[in-house]
């Protein structure tokens, strides 16, 4: 649907989704500056653009579920926030995800689907082998598209990922899945999901 926005040079018409970009290519990419020095990797073709979205997601307690006559897709098995020093931003998942296993007696192995937000492929690399599942990726990560591809819509990046982390449950019959976000000055944020 299209969203006209009025601004003192007349109007733009926003018409189409700013990602993923049909005309990447290995080439496109590999011509792309760094961002931070000319020694650096980060690029805008490896990390996750901001862009627009919406997401909504309802929570319920069993009570209200049973009350409005719900249809729960899932329950929240638990979350955990944890912290990191600010200069090694992006890893918080890592501890955050740890804590919240080693509280429910998981193990990151029962995991059916992993939605990790990936500010960059330079933070999210690390996250997974950390986590021991960089050898899962194309299994069980961000199966749909992360934020490199999807783009990264501030405020609205947490409902995206879980959003999507239930679709992807439903279509794959997984049971429990993790979804989780990095946050500036190294926090980092876990929730783990239960199919129903």
């Amino acid at each position: 649907m299209p969203v006209r926005v009025a601004h003192k040079k007349g109007e733009t018409i926003v018409d189409k989704d700013e990602h993923p970009r049909s005309d990447t290519s290995l080439e496109t990419l590999s011509k792309l500056k760094p961002v931070n020095g000319a020694d650096k990797t980060v690029t805008a073709g490896n990390a996750s653009g901001v862009n627009d979205g919406a997401a909504a997601l309802i929570l319920a307690s069993a009570d209200a579920v049973k009350k409005h006559g719900l249809t729960p897709r899932a329950r929240v098995l638990g979350m955990a926030s944890a912290a990191v020093a600010p200069r090694v931003m992006g890893i918080g998942p890592v501890p955050a995800v740890r804590k919240l296993v080693e509280r429910l007696g998981l193990a990151v192995t029962d995991f059916d689907v992993i939605e990790l937000n990936e500010a960059f492929a330079a933070q999210a690399l690390p996250v997974l082998k950390d986590l021991k599942v960089l050898d899962k990726m194309n299994e069980k990560v961000n199966l749909h598209g992360g934020a490199i591809a999807l783009g990264h819509p501030f405020g609205c990046s947490g409902a995206r990922i879980s959003g999507t982390l239930l679709n992807v449950m439903k279509q794959n019959g997984g049971t429990f899945g993790v979804s989780t976000m990095c946050i500036g000055l190294g926090q980092g944020i876990a929730t783990v999901f239960e199919r129903v």
